[in-house]
């Protein structure tokens, strides 16, 4: 361990050789398109060995919230999974390394930072508790593809309203065009323009997505109308629904949240990924509408931590101590 350094790296041209692509939300790849987006601000935490071998490397978003109504401007921090690892390590050791590391470099002028969509509940829950952060209870969903079609999953009334919105003209393809592109920013920012806790990345950010190997952006019309629109990612063999978007109110004959979120399933299942991951669930409250929805597609649950760290140092505490086991 003495001879392992902990490295930090916000500039694209000091990244060092050796880093994996294969995950990415902790990917180069990723780093490159958020330091491309007004914004955000990348900072790639590295161990690495004393002749500059790589052996765990983790990716934080550094993300700028402001507005106008309701007025508001911080700094969060967000970390999409635990990291990539060489074999043979210990990685709750590592991640609390990289953890600590970053969290002493950028805790001062950053409101909060969030670790999410670990891989299992209790990865390292030591190490984080006793970096100060604190443990919210949420809900993960994710949609198995390989042993069940979706069509097997879902409930015959489900069924029949898909065929008839298909039935009625709604269609769902990929964004090509730039009319395409400005009808999916358009939808995506108007459904979540009153939930200013819900963050929409700058355009460049989608823009980046169309052009990867690795994201796809769809949109769902009927009869010339925008009424749905996602955007979705790949990695290692899975999807993962970053943002959806739909007018449920509006066209609700057609039933677009359904449409949408059914094109997700279906063509994730035609290019042959295991698993559709829903990547913000949210709360495990007894009511949650949204959690209730989609699992009306057949998937599963399963509780889940979402970790925090306020730089607050007295709000800190007092949620350390509200979260207490």
């Amino acid at each position: 361990m003495s001879d392992w350094a902990i490295n930090i790296y916000t500039n694209s041209n000091q990244l060092p050789k050796g880093l994996k692509d294969d995950n990415i939300f902790h990917s180069p790849q990723l780093f490159l398109l958020a330091k491309k987006t007004p914004r955000q601000k990348p900072y790639m935490v590295t161990v690495e060995t004393s002749d500059g071998v790589v052996i765990a490397q983790m990716l934080a978003l550094i993300r700028y919230h402001s507005s106008w109504f309701p007025p508001y401007l911080y700094r969060h921090c967000r970390i999409l999974g635990e990291g990539v690892y060489a074999d043979g390590y210990d990685k709750a050791e590592l991640f609390s390394m990289m953890l600590k590391h970053l969290t002493a470099k950028v805790g001062r002028w950053t409101l909060y930072l969030e670790v999410s969509n670990l891989s299992g509940k209790m990865f390292a829950y030591r190490e984080l508790r006793k970096a100060h952060y604190f443990p919210v209870k949420w809900v993960h969903i994710h949609n198995s593809l390989h042993s069940h079609t979706p069509e097997e999953r879902i409930n015959e009334r489900m069924q029949k309203r898909i065929n008839t919105a298909y039935a009625r003209g709604v269609i769902t393809d990929e964004v090509k065009t730039e009319a395409d592109f400005l009808a999916f920013m358009h939808l995506l920012r108007t459904h979540n323009w009153l939930k200013p806790k819900r963050y929409i990345p700058a355009d460049e950010f989608f823009r980046g997505l169309q052009d990867s190997p690795n994201g796809r952006l769809f949109l769902t019309r009927y009869n010339g109308h925008t009424i749905g629109c996602s955007a979705v990612v790949y990695s290692q063999g899975q999807a993962y629904l970053w943002y959806a978007a739909y007018r449920r109110k509006s066209f609700a004959f057609v039933h677009p949240d359904i449409l949408t979120i059914w094109n997700v399933l279906k063509d994730s299942h035609q290019r042959g990924y295991q698993h559709v991951f829903f990547m913000d669930v949210g709360l495990p409250f007894r009511k949650n509408a949204f959690r209730d929805f989609i699992l009306r597609f057949g998937g599963k649950q399963a509780s889940a931590y979402r970790w925090f760290h306020c730089s607050i140092g007295w709000i800190n505490n007092l949620f350390s101590w509200y979260y207490r086991d």
